[in-house]
């Protein structure tokens, strides 16, 4: 049985965040409004679930006087057979319920920013930092998303010793988030003449892309260095001082943007995911604080966690956060972008375990 106690709670909440929208002095509050409006979002759907099961358990209450009613036999056929159905529906209901329930992550409905930097494996792990932004980058595309480059250092014989992009599009980050870790390959290098099967690794990091009013950065907090781009091997690709470092003077981060020709394209660039950083590094502030509400090893995002393996002499990729037939994916549908049924066992483990915790 659910608690129907916080059940109230929950539709007094909406009705105060309908209220506090309506005001002047909210309405012009562009951050509050933004605050506001993902959480009215999310309520309203777990308010509609909620009348739903308590419709459910008002009529089941006068089903149950109806069927015990002596002075009208046919009528309490009638009531016990419609007992029966509410019964039978309640137990669904109540599940869908429950999971709405699910303390959701206000950072779910956020763009992404992805980080990938090829780990141990010299040249091969170069190669599959590549393969694995191609992966992204297909299903970016088959999810409608909007892919954007912000920084790329290829390396020397293919692939990228780094790369970071942006993804704009419906739940990008509470999908992209189940990425965050150790992703390690097996396989035979292209560098390899004796054919032996080598492990490298790429390390991925996924960030909510803050907005303005998530982060504030005072221009005395920053230190902006300009100078000239480089290739690989170093050589100048620009005769401009268009590459920018940034630096944040209070933190010690650092962030550099090279890939645009223009300046200020590229200072835009390193802004957004110096702002996309400093959230990150908010939010996990907030989560050590709040011990009992910790995220799941499913979720966690720990980058130092080995989270995949993709096995190519074998054909499969291995999810080491979860269990039995959900496992192990075929390899060519996975680097090929078809991540959909790998992120929805994870969302779903993800969910038993924070369902366990209600």
């Amino acid at each position: 049985m659910i608690d129907l106690e916080k059940l109230k709670n929950i539709k007094e909440r909406f009705e105060e965040v309908t209220g506090l929208m309506s005001r002047p002095e909210v309405a012009t509050d562009r951050a509050r409004m933004a605050e506001l409006g993902r959480e009215h979002a999310a309520l309203k759907a777990v308010v509609r679930a909620i009348d739903r099961y308590q419709k459910l358990l008002a009529e089941r209450e006068d089903l149950r006087e109806m069927a015990t009613a002596e002075d009208d036999p046919e009528v309490a056929e009638m009531a016990r057979a419609e007992l029966e159905e509410i019964e039978e529906k309640l137990p669904a209901v109540e599940e869908e319920l429950r999971f709405l329930l699910i303390p959701k992550d206000p950072e779910d409905s956020k763009d992404a920013i992805v980080e990938i930097r090829a780990g141990t494996g010299g040249d091969e792990a170069s190669l599959f930092a590549g393969d694995l932004f191609r992966m992204y980058a297909r299903f970016a595309e088959k999810h409608g998303w909007k892919l954007e480059v912000l920084e790329s250092s290829p390396g020397t014989v293919g692939g990228f010793k780094e790369i970071i992009f942006s993804l704009k599009g419906p739940d990008a980050f509470g999908t992209m988030k189940y990425e965050s870790g150790v992703h390690r390959v097996q396989r035979v290098p292209v560098t390899e003449s004796s054919g032996r099967i080598h492990t490298s690794a790429a390390t991925v990091a996924v960030l909510p892309e803050a907005e303005a009013v998530d982060v504030s950065i005072r221009p005395n907090e920053l230190k902006i260095d300009v100078y000239r781009s480089s290739g690989p091997g170093g050589q100048s690709v620009n005769t401009t001082d268009s590459a920018v470092r940034i630096t944040h003077l209070p933190t010690g981060l650092v962030v550099t943007c090279q890939d645009e020709k223009s300046q200020h394209k590229n200072k835009e660039k390193a802004l957004r995911v110096l702002r996309a950083r400093l959230y990150e590094l908010e939010r996990e502030k907030r989560e050590a604080e709040r011990s009992e509400a910790r995220r799941s090893m499913v979720s966690t995002g720990d980058r130092s966690a080995k989270i995949r393996t993709y096995n190519w002499p074998q054909g499969r990729v291995t999810d080491h956060r979860l269990e039995g037939e959900h496992k192990n994916y075929p390899l060519e549908k996975v680097i090929a972008g078809d991540l959909d049924d790998v992120i929805r066992a994870l969302r779903t483990a993800d969910n038993a375990e924070r369902m366990a915790r209600l």
